[in-house]
């Protein structure tokens, strides 16, 4: 049963499109990722799945509700993590829960037992009348969390949530979010560039330019690259790559300061690359698809500062 449904959806902001006709659908208790680089149209898409944007054409519809004509009803099933921070830092952690408890006019009683639950599930209660403004990046995102469900939403919204973070505080949170999907068993709509936190989703849509142009498994996406990825360095990459392609009829493509290229055993493969190239090698690598590496090939960009990256085809 799909608990998100959204069909040609399209978002323009002074007569640029963000969102071009946009179509999914998250079934009910999925973890669903948007993955893609910064301007991709992820975070105007959930903006709009959150009621906090319309667009300005096509439709959205979460647990049921219409997200332009039945805000209300949908804001009462939804949880959101923002990228920002949006707690108030002269409050406290009790103060902040207490005060999202009264916006979704939850029982008094119900709302001291939620706030308890809720600061100990992310391990701040010895905290809970300290200062969020005396907080580290990563109890402020806890409790971000945590406000998030106090009020056991349908869906989960998070935008990036472990934007800004260090890698350790960002796995932790990662894990923290798994063990509360568990526990809970509602849905989780996530916006993300680290390939750690996609690779944990159950789908994965990628957008690129306001438009899906692929949405399956984790593992199905990197399977459909069809083989192992070679990374190589030469003295001369211009004359390797037209040597490659010349005498292999593989597509190159340039990524930084390597070649990158696609074939089926890789480390097989090698030899006969070796002997084919009259340049000398610096360094190579052989890699299983990975899901930069199916954003690359289906993009042409980098996932993590969304440049495009250099690529060619030459036909020998």
């Amino acid at each position: 049963m799909s608990i998100i449904e959204v069909k040609d959806l399209k978002k323009s902001y002074n007569g640029k499109e963000a969102v071009k006709g946009v179509d999914f659908i998250v079934e009910e208790g999925e973890t669903f990722g948007f993955l893609g680089p910064n301007g991709a149209g992820k975070t105007t898409t959930i903006n709009i799945l959150c009621t906090l944007l319309k667009q300005s054409s096509g439709t959205a519809r979460v647990a049921g509700f219409d997200c332009l004509k039945q805000p209300a009803l949908v804001r009462s099933k939804i949880g959101l993590v923002f990228q920002e921070v949006t707690l108030d830092n002269e409050l406290t952690a009790y103060e902040n829960l207490k005060f999202h408890c009264y916006l979704y006019n939850m029982d008094r009683r119900l709302t001291e037992m939620r706030i308890d639950e809720m600061l100990e599930v992310v391990g701040l209660t010895d905290r809970k009348t300290d200062i969020v403004k005396n907080f580290s990046g990563g109890m402020k995102r806890r409790l971000e969390i945590a406000r998030g469900l106090l009020h056991r939403p349908s869906v989960l919204f998070l935008d990036e949530p472990t934007l800004g973070l260090d890698p350790q505080t960002r796995v932790n949170v990662w894990d923290f979010i798994k063990e509360l999907k568990a526990d809970i068993g509602n849905t989780v709509f996530m916006t993300t560039h680290y390939m750690e936190e996609a690779e944990a989703c159950k789908r994965i849509a990628i957008i690129d330019d306001g438009r899906i142009i692929a949405c399956d498994t984790p593992e199905n996406l990197k399977r459909s690259l069809k083989g192992d990825t070679i990374y190589l360095k030469t003295n001369d990459n211009k004359m390797a790559e037209r040597e490659i392609i010349k005498k292999f009829d593989i597509e190159v493509k340039s990524v930084k300061d390597s070649l990158a290229l696609i074939v089926e055993g890789g480390e097989k493969f090698i030899p006969k690359l070796f002997d084919g190239l009259s340049v000398e090698v610096q360094s190579v690598s052989v890699k299983k698809p990975t899901l930069d590496d199916v954003f690359l090939y289906l993009t042409g960009r980098d996932l993590r500062d969304g440049k495009p990256a250099q690529q060619r085809k030459i036909r020998g």
